[in-house]
Formats: structure tokens, sequence, C-alpha cells
């Protein structure tokens, strides 16, 4: 079957609540139609069933994403659907007045944008959602869609939502309608495409940035860096390395997360997390070489995340916890290069800058620090 991402499942669920809501029978296949040239879909519902006397509907849906190992992968979806009266004092407060028929409500399990408590959804969903419940518009009344992910807050814990100020649950994010996985061959192939056709421009520097996934593009972007200097890697971060060295690329920095970029100093270069997960491992070791006290290096073995782990130590040692993250660092680019040497000989510099969930540029190895210099980037305490 096809992979659908996650504002497919979401927009399934609330047509089947929305049919029934009108007084329809239960489909158990759902059409979603796009407002673009895309041709229309079928997907399968759970269930969908009146609530609340009839004043409510609920449809509910599981995230499948075919043979991608997404994390919504089985997700359970839940939309509930009801008509709410348009007051004349407050309808201009409901929504912009060209969108007043519909309002989209974050329910359990659902991200929310910590500054303003507002859902977090791509433009995409939202107007996917727009798009196929609009036969359900009803003359006096605007339709309130409650979204919920019944274990969107522990799914949550193992994505970096917090880094896009995101809190509560999990982000309704998709941009497009099929599962694209930055795991698969097929995206390795584009990405490596991409970068030969950046080393062929005419201003090609030799330098370039790798980004390691939505979250470091994202923080890139709004760091100043120019979408001309960076290469998206996905998680092929190993075989990219590569490339670039056979392409004569003569410096690189690694940009990411330290969720992820922690796997490199550990000696995994696919960081894709169904695949391999070394992180604890590598942190436990490194910890070791660094000489902090035995007795905070056990308290890593009470934290869910690596994050945890950092706070855990900063809280108790903050010196230690900048030697280790110091180390860390240094390890992502000497075990960057080394990899690199096993495949191709070349002078190549490799860099790396870690940024945490605050979205804070935090660590940054030799090499990294020099580039960082170069294009004006500065960590932060």
């Amino acid at each position: 079957m096809r992979g659908f991402t996650l504002p497919i499942w979401v927009v399934a669920a609330a047509k089947a609540a929305g049919q029934v809501l009108v007084g329809n029978d239960f489909e158990s296949n759902q059409t979603i139609d796009f407002s673009d040239d895309t041709q229309s879909i079928v997907v399968p519902i759970r269930s969908a069933a009146l609530l609340e006397n009839g004043g409510k509907a609920i449809g509910i849906s599981h995230c499948n994403s075919g043979k991608c190992l997404d994390i919504t992968r089985g997700l359970e979806v839940w939309a509930c659907l009801e008509f709410l009266k348009i007051e004349k004092s407050t309808s201009d407060l409901v929504l912009p007045v060209d969108k007043s028929w519909l309002e989209i409500v974050p329910g359990y399990g659902v991200g929310k944008l910590s500054a303003t408590q507002e859902i977090s959804i791509s433009e995409f969903a939202r107007q996917l959602l727009y798009y196929n419940l609009r036969s359900f518009r009803k003359s006096g009344y605007f339709l309130r869609v409650e979204i919920i992910f019944p274990s969107g807050k522990q799914l949550a814990e193992k994505t970096s939502n917090h880094a896009f100020g995101v809190v509560d649950g999990l982000a309704l994010i998709g941009m497009q309608v099929e599962v694209q996985s930055s795991a698969s061959p097929d995206q390795l192939q584009k990405t490596i495409q991409g970068l030969r056709e950046k080393c062929k421009e005419p201003d090609f520097s030799g330098k370039l940035i790798f980004v390691i996934g939505e979250n470091g593009l994202n923080l890139a972007l709004n760091s100043g860096l120019t979408s001309r200097q960076i290469i998206k890697t996905g998680n092929w971060v190993g075989p990219l390395l590569v490339t670039a060295a056979e392409l004569g690329v003569k410096q690189i920095l690694l940009f990411g997360y330290h969720g992820k970029l922690i796997k490199l100093a550990g000696g995994v270069f696919h960081t894709h997390h169904h695949l391999a997960d070394n992180r604890f491992e590598t942190l436990i070791a490194l910890a070791v070489k660094e000489g902090i006290p035995l007795h905070l290096i056990k308290d890593f073995e009470n934290s869910s995340s690596i994050e945890t782990a950092l706070l855990i130590l900063e809280n108790q040692d903050m010196p230690s916890a900048k030697r280790l993250w110091k180390r860390l660092s240094v390890e992502v680019e000497k075990r960057s290069i080394e990899y690199v040497s096993r495949y191709f000989t070349s002078s190549i510099e490799i860099g790396a800058v870690l940024f945490d969930r605050r979205r804070k540029l935090r660590w940054s190895g030799e090499y990294g620090q020099s580039i960082m210099d170069s294009l004006g980037l500065k960590l932060e305490d």
C-alpha cells in the first residue's frame, strides 16, 4: 500500500465524521480530493459515529506510512466535528471572514505553538481540511474540528518538536500527500543529484553546509545561512560526505540536532532511528574517556533522552557537561573525516556544530568553530 502523510489520515477521519454528522451512512473508504491537478486518492477509515445525541460526530483512522518506518506509523487519529452557531457579536473573532465556517482545534496529543497555544499545522494540512470539508458548510454555523492523537504526547517525546517551539504533542506538519522517507535509496539518489548540480554551479566556492533533516534546515535558514550554501542530507550522511569529497568539495559544516549528530560520533553514518540507535552507548563511552565522575554517568541510565541526560549533567556539574559536549563535537568531526578516508583520499575539512531542543547553537568542534567564525555564527550558553 502507498504510504500517506499524517494530514491525509486526519482529513479522512474528519470527512467520515462530517458525513455521519449530516445524516449520511458511515463509509469505510474515504476519497480525499485536492484543489490542484493531483488525482484523488481513497484511504480506509476505522470507524465513525455520532456522539452526544447527534450533536457531535467522531471519525477514527490509523496512519499508514506504507513501507516507510515513520514515527506516525500506526498512529490512531480522532477527528471530532460539531456545528456551532455563529453569534453576530463574536463572528469576527472566530476566524477570518473568508474562512469563518471552519475552526481547527488541537485536542489531546496534538502539538501547539508554545508562544500562542494555537495548533501547529502546515498550510498543506489546513488547506486540505478546508477543501475536503467544504461540502458540510451550513449557513449561520461554523464547523468545529477537534483533532486528537491519543498517543501523541508519548510519541512527541521521541521527536525534536520542542526545537520548533511545539508542545503537548505531535505537530501536524506534513507538506505532501505521500511519505518520502529520508532513509530510502531513492531519496539518497535525489540528494546526490542535487549535490552534483550544486557543485557544478559557476560560482560554487567549494564550501557546503550539510543540514541534518528539516529541523536543521529550519534553524540554518533562520540563522542567516543561505539556501545556496545548504544541502539537506536526510539520514544518508556518510555516502553524501564521500560523494562531496569525490566532487572536490573543500569544506563541509555538519549542522544538526545533537540527538542526530551524536550517532556520527559513535561511527553510525546512516542516522535513521529504525536502523541504528547508539546514542546512549556513545554518550557513556565519551563520558568515560573524558573522565566524567562515575556517579554522574550512572545518572544517564535514568534519562529518557539525550537532552534529559544533558540537563542532568548540566544541573550537577556544568564544567563536566561542557567538556563532554565539546568532546562529542570533536569526535563527530574526527569520525566523519575517518569515514571519508575509508573510501576516498581527500584533504576535505569537516566541521560540526550542534544545537539543542531550545534551538540554541551550543557546541562545535575545532573545525566547526573556525567555519562558524567565517560565517558570522556564534554559540550560545
